[in-house]
């Protein structure tokens, strides 16, 4: 008995250890605290909002009283997710607007952008959070490799149709959710659909780098309109993101531990797109990328003024935009 027990300690030691090289402890992360009436009379679009970081951050938004609009594609799972989130805001808590958007669908996009501009009178803030990760080759209605086609040319469609309401707000912000994964990436300009060759890991960060050039080049043609545009990477965060990820059937338990010790929670993963939603620390600041609440250096690949130009105008053209 006492030698299958210390071989168990040593075995979940040994586990433990791994883990940690696997997966470094993050620094505790403080939780912002505002004012309960900060977003009041503010409007908020959160893609993605039915689940995970999006879920989090619409529940913080609600609490100070802002106007939320949950922009999801399982309509289902949104409207839960709103019934949730407005039983843990309390009595003094804002709106909430489910909306149906598929970001996999330009037609779901521009009936989506359509409704709001019918409906709302104003957007202070758009948090492009919606994406997928790592999934088997697929293509999107409009023929584009999922990724690129959810994570950044559905978000890029839905920022231009709704820049005009967000110009007509100003002061309003444009929030776009980026990863660190970006540093593995490369916009392939001569196969950006991977029709060619398609490696889901390489996809997934080509996406994420495209969102910070996309960020770059939109907060240089919005200078002096008032309207802001920053990115930020979230870190490790426990959500449905990483669901096609494939893990051994007997890895499973030590990686759902690893999560437990090593990653955010969502609403630890929050904080960042919560603040620059909210901060008057950033007001006015435009074109840069934060991570835990602070602005984050980048590679120079994610600061390429020519590569963001031309990435700006292949992704026009893909989406229907340009002439």
């Amino acid at each position: 008995m006492s030698t299958a027990v210390l071989v168990a300690a040593v075995v979940g030691g040994g586990v433990l250890l791994l883990m940690r090289r696997l997966f470094p402890r993050q620094k505790a992360v403080k939780l912002l605290r505002y004012p309960a009436d900060t977003m009041r009379g503010k409007t908020v679009i959160v893609t993605g909002a039915n689940c995970g970081i999006g879920k989090a951050l619409a529940g913080e938004l609600l609490k100070l009283q802002a106007r939320v609009v949950m922009a999801c594609r399982d309509q289902r799972s949104a409207e839960e997710a709103a019934k949730d989130i407005q039983k843990q805001a309390g009595p003094a808590q804002g709106q909430v607007v489910v909306k149906h958007l598929d970001l996999a669908s330009l037609t779901s996009v521009r009936t989506f952008c359509e409704e709001i501009r019918q409906e709302e009178s104003k957007i202070d803030v758009l948090v492009n959070n919606a994406g997928v990760y790592q999934c088997p080759y697929t293509k999107t209605e409009d023929g584009f490799e999922l990724q690129l086609g959810v994570n950044h040319l559905g978000h890029f469609l839905l920022t231009h149709l709704l820049l005009d309401l967000l110009k007509t707000s100003a002061p309003s912000r444009i929030v776009v959710v980026s990863s660190k994964l970006y540093k593995y990436g490369q916009i392939n300009f001569d196969d950006l659909n991977s029709e060619n060759n398609y490696n889901k890991a390489s996809c997934y960060s080509q996406s994420k780098l495209a969102n910070l050039l996309f960020t770059l080049e939109l907060a240089r043609q919005l200078e002096g309109t008032g309207v802001t545009v920053n990115a930020l990477t979230p870190g490790i965060v426990r959500t449905r993101l990483g669901r096609h990820v494939q893990i051994p059937f007997l890895a499973k338990p030590l990686f759902y531990l690893a999560s437990l010790l090593f990653f955010k929670s969502p609403l630890e993963g929050a904080q960042t797109p919560l603040y620059l939603s909210c901060s008057p620390e950033v007001e006015g600041v435009s074109g840069k990328c934060f991570a835990n609440c602070e602005e984050e250096e980048l590679m120079a690949k994610a600061t390429d003024d020519r590569a963001a130009r031309r990435l700006w105008d292949i992704s026009r053209r893909m989406v229907g935009l340009a002439n």
